[in-house]
């Protein structure tokens, strides 16, 4: 049996040594932690008319995966991800919200607070 050695993605690694130090303070981060660590296939990928449906005007959401453009966005939502197709990045911004990536919302939010998880 091999012995699994973890994401290899430099960035990713970054990532998560950044999240380490307050996953102690957070449960939110210790969360996003587990989810960012997961295998890329078990990774979710959202598509925005999820973010649509669920997402409330001005909200921020973080999605520990990839978010996909298929559908549109109505509402000013702030979304952070570990990566965004090119077209959804476009209709974010069109939709007057904001793009960042999980790093950038960690050092805005350090304690996690009003961000929902979605995916």
């Amino acid at each position: 049996m091999v012995k699994r050695t973890g994401p290899t993605n430099y960035q990713l690694q970054t990532l998560m040594v950044e999240l380490q130090p307050h996953t102690l303070k957070s449960k939110f981060w210790k969360r996003v932690l587990e989810e960012v660590n997961k295998p890329t296939r078990q990774r979710r990928e959202v598509n925005l008319y999820k973010i649509d449906q669920f997402a409330q005007d001005g909200e921020t959401i973080l999605v520990p995966g990839k978010v996909l453009s298929m559908g549109e966005l109505k509402k000013k939502v702030d979304v952070a991800a570990m990566s965004f197709s090119a077209e959804a990045r476009q209709k974010i911004v069109d939709a007057k919200g904001k793009v960042w990536s999980i790093s950038e919302l960690l050092h805005k939010n350090p304690e996690g607070k009003k961000v929902r998880i979605l995916g």
